[in-house]
């Protein structure tokens, strides 16, 4: 079965977006930090989040994505199940619902990540060891700093995560500090570290 050296292959090949990128790395970054959290295939969950959005760049619009990337998937040998998965994150679109604690995770850890990357962008150090929770609030609070960052959307799916794989416990606060410390642990791989201010410089 293909793995994540495939996957990043896939991701090289079909994604040159330095930024769409950092997303599914991101992604990836919390899968893996959730996937240990509650004890499931840490490299498999890690695989999901950096595939999932492989095909956007190719298929940028709803009405493809990521339907069309699943035909894609098969035609490289990825098992049914990583292709349910990833079509699961869009379930209006695809037909597939979320069924797993995989699946209730990978839409948890997908759209917040472009909060937490934005948070980090607008620092002069763009380094993400510097982030801090209570920065990330702010942010939160302000609607039109990453717009595209759907709060209401965010709060519903970690909801459903939440109470599918913690009994409701997990509030979104904590989720998203779990998010950032995961990202945190990725710096390099994300290339938030502080290299792309010293590369404006």
């Amino acid at each position: 079965m293909p793995d994540r050296s495939d996957a990043w292959d896939l991701v090289r090949e079909f994604v040159q977006d330095g930024g769409l990128r950092r997303h599914m790395l991101a992604v990836s970054a919390a899968m893996g930090w959730y996937a240990h959290a509650l004890g499931e295939d840490v490299a498999y969950w890690e695989t999901v989040g950096l595939l999932h959005d492989f095909d956007w760049e190719v298929h940028p619009d709803l009405d493809r994505h990521p339907v069309a990337g699943a035909k894609i998937l098969r035609e490289r040998g990825w098992d049914e199940e990583t292709v349910r998965v990833i079509l699961s994150h869009y379930t209006a679109g695809t037909g597939v619902p979320r069924e797993k604690p995989i699946d209730f995770a990978l839409l948890a850890c997908d759209e917040i990540t472009g909060l937490v990357i934005a948070t980090t962008l607008v620092r002069p150090s763009k380094n993400i060891a510097e982030v801090k929770l209570k920065s990330i609030r702010k942010k939160w609070k302000n609607t039109r700093f990453a717009a595209g960052v759907d709060r209401e959307h965010v709060e519903e799916v970690t909801a459903d995560f939440s109470r599918e794989c913690f009994a409701g416990a997990l509030d979104l606060w904590t989720h998203i500090g779990n998010v950032l410390v995961a990202m945190q642990g990725a710096a390099d791989d994300l290339e938030l570290d502080g290299r792309l201010a010293t590369a404006e410089a």
